[in-house]
């Protein structure tokens, strides 16, 4: 079928594997395109199978799940080709791991005994693009791992932005959903989409992760 979502996985569980290619493979509209059992193995998955998301377990033999997550999107930066979405399987919910994977490029975690549905819908919303997973826990994780001080000045990037696309960024950047920021600024949801893609697009950030991570790396958050 056209048009599915491609998905790969890196983990060094064969077991967890073989269940999560079953549960990939019953969704029409997702196609399971490779497995690795290591990050290293994961690398070259990425590059042979060009998956649209990667499943990326943490911990691992050889090259865990941080280094090659920027190993992957570091050589489809180089490649000039488009990057997966990387979503971080991880067995604990405040994982100082996890936040370092999402500084690292990840587009968010899952935790690896969540429900079969919760990571499929993972999945689908990493791969449209257009809202977050787990933002208020993302923005929990950096409290309470990333207490590092804010560093230099304002990017001339941020000063680019609208008045009202700051108001935008600094809700988001708290975890907030885009109805909630709608519901506080009393705007439509469709205005706040379009806020806050044209706000990725000025940063140059691939997500809604990403920006919660801009934010915490330059000091716009407190």
């Amino acid at each position: 079928m056209a048009g599915r979502i491609r998905v790969g996985l890196v983990d060094d569980q064969g077991l967890f594997r073989a269940g999560i290619r079953m549960l990939v493979s019953s969704q029409p509209d997702l196609e399971f395109v490779g497995e690795a059992g290591n990050g290293v193995d994961g690398i070259a998955l990425a590059a042979s199978a060009k998956p649209d998301v990667i499943l990326m377990d943490i911990r691992m033999p050889i090259m865990d799940g941080i280094e090659s997550t920027r190993g992957i999107l570091s050589a489809a930066s180089a490649q000039g080709r488009k990057p997966p979405r990387i979503i971080v399987l991880t067995t604990f919910d405040l994982d100082e791991a996890a936040a370092r994977a999402i500084r690292g490029g990840a587009s968010g975690f899952v935790l690896k005994d969540a429900d079969p549905e919760f990571l499929l819908a993972a999945i689908r919303t990493v791969h449209a693009g257009t809202a977050v997973i787990a933002a208020a826990q993302t923005r929990e994780l950096f409290e309470h791992f990333d207490s590092r001080a804010p560093a230099g000045s304002t990017p001339v990037e941020f000063e680019m932005l609208t008045a009202r696309e700051r108001e935008i960024f600094g809700l988001a950047a708290r975890g907030l959903s885009n109805a909630e920021i709608a519901s506080s600024e009393f705007l439509s949801e469709a205005t706040v989409k379009t806020h806050i893609s044209r706000i990725l697009s000025k940063l140059d950030l691939r997500d809604r992760v990403q920006l919660v991570v801009y934010a915490y790396e330059n000091g716009l958050i407190r």
